[in-house]
């Protein structure tokens, strides 16, 4: 008898890196995802551009989904973005495991009824410290992260109310929705577990006349980036409960 094809592990492609940092850190955001969630070969993994008018497979048919970081904003309300978050919708309903990030994660509250808008604080960028709640020692995946952890960020928008139901995880100083988990496995996470300590700086570097003009001095955020290997760690965790329950 033959063994049936194991569902693919989607990355959902929702923007690009800028060109110079493409180079430097090795790919693009779908490549830094893949490159995070491991190459045990437990699951197949499939990259979908989903600006281009791709055909998403039904919810159902696939193990989950990470969505990946963007410089689109989610209140554009794109076509290809408002399509997607229907997609969303549906894999929540279905329950198939999905993890959105930074985009993907307000994305995922838009979708399901929470609201998206620039943060009153401005932009957060570098490396920070994340808290994650006390909801979160229960949490499938959050739940192993230490009472602290650092993470990567770089955003203009945020959660700013999560959808009916959601389950916040993690927080610090400037944004209280850092991490949220909504039905029993779709996460957003504000921060970027797929950024190495090279990529942050990049961004910052890319930023730079930004930054300074915005009074955030760069060079300081540039000394401050470290790696994020909690927050890193995600990632893999995701692909495994991806895999335990395909």
């Amino acid at each position: 008898m033959s063994v049936p094809p194991a569902r693919p592990l989607l990355i959902l492609k929702t923007g690009d890196t800028f060109p110079p940092l493409r180079a430097q850190a090795g790919g693009d955001f779908e490549d830094w995802v893949r490159a995070g969630l491991g190459d045990d070969g437990a699951l197949p993994v499939r990259v979908i551009d989903t600006r281009h008018g791709a055909d998403l497979p039904a919810p159902h048919t696939v193990a989950g989904a990470v969505v990946t970081g963007s410089h689109a904003m989610v209140s554009d309300r794109e076509a290809w973005s408002e399509a997607l978050g229907g997609w969303l919708a549906d894999a929540v309903r279905q329950q198939t495991p999905v993890l959105g990030i930074c985009y993907g994660h307000q994305l995922l509250a838009h979708a399901l009824g929470g609201e998206v808008g620039y943060h009153p604080g401005g932009l957060e960028i570098g490396t920070v410290e994340v808290e994650p709640t006390p909801n979160a020692a229960a949490d499938a995946l959050l739940g192993a992260l230490p009472p602290r952890f650092a993470a990567q960020v770089v955003h203009h928008q945020s959660v700013r109310t999560l959808p009916p139901g959601a389950v916040p995880l993690a927080r610090n100083a400037h944004e209280p929705h850092q991490a949220y988990r909504i039905g029993p496995c779709a996460w957003g996470v504000q921060f970027h577990p797929e950024f190495s300590a090279d990529a942050m700086r990049g961004y910052i570097d890319a930023l730079e006349p930004t930054l300074n003009a915005a009074g955030h001095r760069a060079a300081v955020l540039r000394a401050g980036v470290q790696a994020t290997p909690e927050a890193a760690a995600l990632l893999g965790r995701f692909a495994r409960l991806c895999a335990a329950t395909a």
